[in-house]
């Protein structure tokens, strides 16, 4: 049976990679795993070690309490575990981050203000 924790563990390594852009098959190559594990771990079917985690963390560029955001005590808060499912937000959030700051500053400031019209 799958443990909250593991699922949420799981999310998080699959939201930071797609994220940084990089596929199962890349970030297993950078931890010395077969990309099936990298599936096991992001499904919570397989339990990350704590070395592991370390490694996944590393190769990431997150520390390794980025994967444990958004307990409480234990159980995953469940607004951002629907927020990081959804697809075209995380799409948008990793493009938003392409952007060069001082222009994401800009359509942030556009966003917010377009957000408060439509209030």
């Amino acid at each position: 049976m799958k443990h909250p924790v593991d699922i949420h563990v799981g999310k998080r390594v699959r939201h930071r990679r797609w994220m940084v852009g990089m596929t199962q098959q890349q970030l297993a190559e950078k931890v010395g795993i077969k990309f099936q594990q990298i599936q096991k771990y992001e499904t919570g079917m397989n339990r990350v070690s704590a070395s592991r985690l370390y490694e996944i963390a590393n190769t990431l560029g997150v520390p390794v309490g980025h994967f444990f955001e958004g307990l409480e005590d234990g159980v995953a808060q469940h607004a951002e575990q629907d927020f990081l499912s959804d697809k075209e937000a995380m799409e948008l959030i990793r493009s938003y981050y392409a952007i060069p700051e001082n222009q994401r500053r800009r359509l942030f400031d556009l966003a917010r203000v377009l957000s408060e019209s439509a209030a």
